[in-house]
Parts: C-alpha cells; structure tokens; sequence
C-alpha cells in the first residue's frame, strides 16, 4: 500500500484534491488497521506464548479488525458505486451498491462490538449472524459492482482494435479485483461458519489489504494506457501508413479516460486511426 500510495501521488498530481484527501484517508485506515492486527500477532505469538487464557480470548486490539476492515470496504466500495454511476448513468444501480456497502460497512462494526460483548474464541459462533450479514452483503457488492462495470464495458466497445484492446485491459482489472475480494470474503465465511479453530482468521486478516489494493491498482494503471496515443509513421510497400490518434466521439456516460482525467470514468479513449495513402 505504501508503494501504490506513493505511485499515485507522483504519478498523478493533476487529480482533483478530493481524490487525493481521499486516498490520504484510506491509507491511513489501512495503516491503522495494520498496526492493530501486528500488535495483536505479537501479544500472541511473542509475550504470551503458550498462555492458553489470554490466547482463548480476543482483546480490544483484535476487535478493531471487523470495524477497520468494515470502514475500508465501504470507502472502497462506495467509490466503485460512484463510478459506476458516473460511468453508467444508472443512479438506481449505484444507490443499491451503495446500500450493500453501507450496511456490510455497519455490519462490520457490529461485528468489532459483539466481539467485545462475547470476546471468547470459541463462543463466536453466537453472533454468527451479524458476521453472515458482514461478509454477504460485501461479497454481493463486490460482484455486483465487477458486473455492472465489465457488462457497460462490454456494450460500448467500439470497434476499433486500438480501444476495444483499452477496454479489454479494463475489464480484466475490474474483473481480477473486484472478484478476489468477493471470494476471500466468502472463503472467510465459509471457514467461519465450518470451524471454532480461528482459521478463518488467515483470510480475515488481509481483506482489508485486499480492498485497499485493488482501488490504487485501479487508480494507478491509468498511467499505462498513455502510451496509446502516440502517432506513429513508417512506410511498407509503397504505401504510407500514418497513425493519427483520435478521440472517439461518445455520450458523456460512454467514454473512458486516460492517465491524468477523472478516475472515476476513463474519459477520452483514444485510438489509432491508420490512414492509407498510395504514391503514385
């Protein structure tokens, strides 16, 4: 995450300062959230070692994980329901992701105050219900935003090889984040529900890690598309190929953008319109 972080604000300076303050936040969410899972594997694994009744029952420190990972998933989500909104132009669409990432985001803070009610390892299977309604609702949203976004994309391709090759590039990342996210999650409710021994916890712990990743991965790769829109010559055969980089002319709601623009939409997909001309 400090990789990504530091990419993007060097990367890309001319983003709007909400965008910035925004990524600022989420960092410092996933830092917290990082430091509060190390200081709890170190209570375990290094000053009590062997102690079976500290190991048996969750301190406040583990119980910051639900609500950090909750707060995470909704920022993140919430940005996905944005774009998809801008994107689309489907405010139904995008409340009812936002409506799915709010109430994982409440369920996961819910989660963090019945550990703390029923802090004992072996009795969390009694607020099984509050970590169901967590990790389904953040894993119907998670596929819901990936198939709104991977569905518009592939309705508006254009026929063109040099962005329909963009657009494919796109919906592989939309597809590869959004889904790793949904499956962990699941994974992690399914060992949850099938086992008192804590090993849900190994899938538990990086999903925020996953969720913060996924949106800088998302944000950063606009700094690859650039190279698309260079203009090219050569000639080949008597013919001369000149590569003109153009803008495709499409509603507001359809057109993607490249490196500096909005992250939200990718605005102004440029392809390469290659112009054949014989010599006489």
């Amino acid at each position: 995450m400090i990789t990504q972080t530091f990419l993007y604000y060097n990367t890309f300076k001319k983003d709007r300062l909400w965008m910035k303050i925004f990524v600022l936040v989420l960092f410092i969410a996933d830092t917290l959230n990082s430091v509060f899972d190390c200081a709890w594997i170190y209570q375990s694994l290094i000053l009590n070692f062997g102690n079976a009744p500290f190991l048996s029952v969750a301190n406040w420190v583990f119980g910051t994980d639900p609500a950090m990972t909750g707060i995470i998933s909704t920022m993140v989500q919430l940005f996905f329901a944005w774009r998809v909104r801008v994107l689309t132009g489907r405010l139904p669409l995008a409340l009812v992701i936002a409506f799915l990432s709010i109430v994982s985001g409440l369920s996961g803070l819910g989660t963090s105050i019945a550990v703390g009610i029923i802090p004992e390892f072996v009795h969390f299977q009694k607020f099984q219900v509050i970590v169901i309604m967590w990790l389904l609702t953040t894993c119907i949203c998670d596929v819901a935003i990936t198939a709104a976004l991977t569905w518009h994309l592939r309705r508006h391709r254009t026929g063109f090889p040099a962005t329909d090759d963009i657009v494919n590039k796109i919906i592989r990342l939309t597809v590869q984040t959004g889904m790793i996210t949904a499956i962990v999650a699941v994974i992690d409710l399914g060992m949850f529900l099938g086992t008192s021994t804590g090993l849900h916890l190994s899938f538990n712990f990086p999903l925020s890690k996953l969720y913060t990743n996924s949106l800088m991965s998302t944000l950063n790769s606009r700094a690859g598309w650039g190279k698309y829109s260079r203009t090219t010559e050569n000639s080949e055969e008597g013919v001369n190929h000149i590569s003109v980089p153009r803008d495709i002319t499409m509603r507001k709601s359809e057109v993607v953008q490249l490196a500096q623009g909005r992250p939200e939409v990718w605005r102004s997909l440029p392809f390469t319109m290659v112009i054949y001309a014989y010599i006489d």
